[in-house]
């Protein structure tokens, strides 16, 4: 009796799937690749400070606001100094600019009439000396104004995390390759490491982030009052960094 193609093939896939053939395994190979990624995180507090302390003045002559601006910032800069030696100063944003009335000039006049001055300059101060920091602030502000405030590692804290960032981020890596190897019945002493990436192509890892406390104020206390100290909690750095690995197993 024949048998037609159209009946060979149903019974051909039921005794495929009938369970009567044994099954097999999928075991790795020799030489096999297997790209695996790793990641960590590191923290540490904060070492160093940066703030902004600025002094503004208003007056209709211009000789005289220009004057205080200057004897305020002088006296300021000296206050800083004398507090903390081992700061780092900057002077930057010298401004000076007209204030006109807010009401609009009378109908026929094209210009609007000046009737003072606006001047003020800013002074940036980074320092590592957080201890004495809110001492530093509070004299400063007898005639200074405290503008910005915010807080990151200084550089040597930051290469010493960046290490401890690596090393982590590698430990997780061999971490995973040993889990990899139990997995696939093979030992880590089979795994050849052929690439790892550190970031390398900047596709593998978003930028790191920057956990930095932040701070403003503007109003300038007068200078016979006596200012309070201020509270600071520096707070702490994240580092965050991924790796891709390609691992070949013997």
């Amino acid at each position: 009796m024949a048998f037609s193609p159209s009946r060979l093939l149903p019974l051909a896939l039921a005794a495929l799937f009938s369970g009567s053939a044994p099954a097999q395994s999928l075991m790795p190979g020799t030489g096999t690749q297997v790209v695996i990624p790793a990641s960590a995180e590191v923290r540490q507090e904060n070492d160093q400070a940066h703030l902004t302390l600025m002094i503004e003045e208003q007056d209709k002559d211009k000789t005289l606001a220009a004057s205080r601006v200057n004897l305020k910032m002088k006296q300021g800069i000296e206050t800083v100094r004398s507090l903390d030696p081992q700061a780092r100063l900057k002077s930057r944003g010298y401004y000076t600019y007209p204030v006109y009335p807010d009401e609009p000039p009378p109908k026929g006049q094209r210009n609007r009439q000046v009737i003072g001055w606006r001047i003020g300059q800013y002074l940036d101060v980074t320092t590592t000396a957080l201890a004495t920091l809110p001492r530093t602030v509070a004299a400063a502000q007898r005639t200074l104004s405290l503008n910005g405030l915010n807080f990151s590692l200084s550089d040597g804290a930051a290469r010493r995390l960046d290490d401890k960032r690596i090393a982590a981020t590698y430990a997780d890596l061999l971490t995973r390759i040993g889990s990899v190897a139990k997995a696939m019945g093979r030992t880590p002493a089979d795994a050849v490491l052929e690439t790892i990436d550190f970031d390398g192509s900047g596709a593998y890892a978003p930028a790191p982030e920057m956990a930095m406390a932040k701070m403003s104020m503007r109003a300038a206390a007068p200078e016979s009052a006596v200012i309070e100290e201020p509270n600071f909690e520096p707070g702490e750095t994240a580092l965050q960094m991924r790796l891709v690995a390609r691992v070949r197993f013997k």
